[in-house]
């Protein structure tokens, strides 16, 4: 890379000031070189020149999955999801239907549950949060699967 011409303005200044001079030369090979950092220690004096590097990911969105799921399926969901008995999540989570891994889920659709009994478990930031049933009632319809990420007020179950 040839090196740049400094404007006569500069080089008059850089010229009075030695240490605007080795700033510049710093600066200069910094061009050169492709670095981003240089630092140096001299009688006492330590100087460090860089510049800031701007990177940019790019990411691609994955390619949507093609589900056999009729379309009127999302109209459905909400539709139960405004029901009055829905249980919300209240955090942003993964979601756990059974207590440990393996067993038998807490509860089931057609599941009778009693107020304050535990329906999933929601783990964040490495915390366990047992989600209790609001009142007594039946479970008809389950939203979540065992691990899924569930946002805030994302429907869980219904409770009729």
């Amino acid at each position: 890379m040839p090196p740049k011409k400094t404007p006569p303005a500069i080089q008059s200044t850089v010229a009075a000031d030695p240490e605007l001079a080795l700033i510049r030369s710093l600066a200069d090979i910094l061009n050169e070189t492709g670095l981003s950092e240089i630092e140096m220690d001299r009688q006492g004096v330590r100087l460090r020149v860089s510049r800031t590097m701007t990177t940019m990911a790019v990411v691609h969105p994955p390619a949507p999955l093609h589900h056999a799921a009729p379309a009127a399926e999302p109209a459905t969901v909400a539709a139960i999801g405004d029901h009055p008995g829905t249980v919300k999540s209240p955090m942003v989570g993964t979601v756990y239907r059974s207590s440990t891994p393996g067993a038998a889920p807490l509860v089931e659709i057609g599941s009778e549950v009693k107020e304050g009994q535990t329906l999933l478990i929601i783990e964040a930031m490495k915390t366990m949060n047992q989600i209790p049933a609001p009142r007594a009632g039946k479970i008809t319809h389950v939203f979540v699967e065992n691990g899924q990420p569930v946002e805030f007020g994302e429907p869980l179950v219904v409770i009729e």
